[in-house]
């Protein structure tokens, strides 16, 4: 699901390649976060919280994590994102080819017959060539990958502790909290980001998997010893996962507030909120253009 990866966009022009780059660490971060909280947490039943082992916990959860994706059951869905700029509603469909996305409403509106018409052309456009939307989708197998390696380090790059059962959505939920490993060297720039945040995850206790994640940044975040980027200090990022039936979890919530720097000096600003609702199974072999069909026929 293409939730978190979307919420981080580029806010100025250049120099493009190298903003990029920054901006893509960025992103692919927050999509760790984001792969954090589907991680299906096996908890240590039968056993005093005194005795559990949080780290080997996360640790067997970031592989039942990756075994899950390779079952993963596309669905439908629409997302709500305001930020700064922008208030849109998005209807999503999953597909093999990648997620296929039609603009419904702008600051809670349905579109005027004018911008609705301008929407359809460019699934039109999208339909009638195949490389864009296979460019798009190598960009999320690329951040797909990028997640997986991250989600390995997760077990070394934090400290991990039981702090009690607290009551949630599900029922009864642990809590643990993570603080950043101070023994942990990461292998490269992506992973210096893991340095610079800390919080608390409540996990379901009788699905034994992860509702909600606090994090917040303790300290700033340099990529490329500042020069490429910085994240500040005192960012705050808020996710929310939901069962959605069947045992499939999906992110239904995103709040995300963070500032920082760009080439030292270009000021960065992430003000973004982001709900999804209404999912609903689709096909699992549904194919790209089927998908715009879909979309075109449904009514905003």
């Amino acid at each position: 699901m293409a939730f978190l990866p979307s919420a981080i966009q580029s806010k100025m022009p250049a120099p493009r390649a190298v903003l990029r780059s920054s901006l893509c660490r960025t992103r692919v971060f927050l999509s760790a976060l984001l792969a954090l909280t589907l991680l299906p947490v096996v908890s240590a039943q039968g056993h005093p919280p005194a005795q559990m082992d949080a780290t080997a916990l996360v640790r067997r959860a970031v592989q039942h994590r990756l075994d899950a994706g390779k079952s993963h059951r596309p669905v439908r869905y629409l997302i709500h994102r305001t930020d700064e700029r922008h208030d849109t509603t998005k209807a999503i469909l999953e597909t093999v080819d990648g997620d296929v996305a039609r603009l419904v409403a702008i600051d809670g509106k349905p579109l005027s017959a004018m911008a609705d018409r301008a929407e359809l052309a460019r699934l039109d456009t999208l339909a009638a060539h195949p490389e864009m939307q296979e460019h798009r989708h190598k960009g999320e197998q690329k951040d797909a990958e990028r997640v997986d390696r991250l989600l390995a380090l997760l077990p070394d790059a934090f400290v991990y502790r039981f702090e009690g059962m607290t009551p949630c959505a599900a029922g009864q939920c642990y809590r643990l909290s993570f603080t950043p490993n101070p023994r942990f060297t990461p292998p490269n720039m992506e992973a210096d980001l893991l340095r610079g945040i800390a919080g608390e995850v409540w996990i379901d206790a009788t699905q034994e998997r992860l509702t909600r994640l606090e994090g917040h940044f303790i300290a700033d975040v340099n990529f490329g010893f500042g020069i490429v980027g910085k994240l500040n200090k005192g960012g705050t990022v808020l996710l929310e996962q939901t069962d959605i039936g069947g045992h499939d979890w999906e992110l239904t919530r995103l709040t995300l507030h963070v500032t920082g720097k760009a080439l030292m000096v270009k000021p960065l600003s992430f003000q973004i909120n982001e709900e999804a609702n209404h999912f609903a199974p689709v096909s699992p072999g549904l194919r790209y253009r089927d998908a715009i069909q879909l979309l075109k026929q449904s009514t905003p």
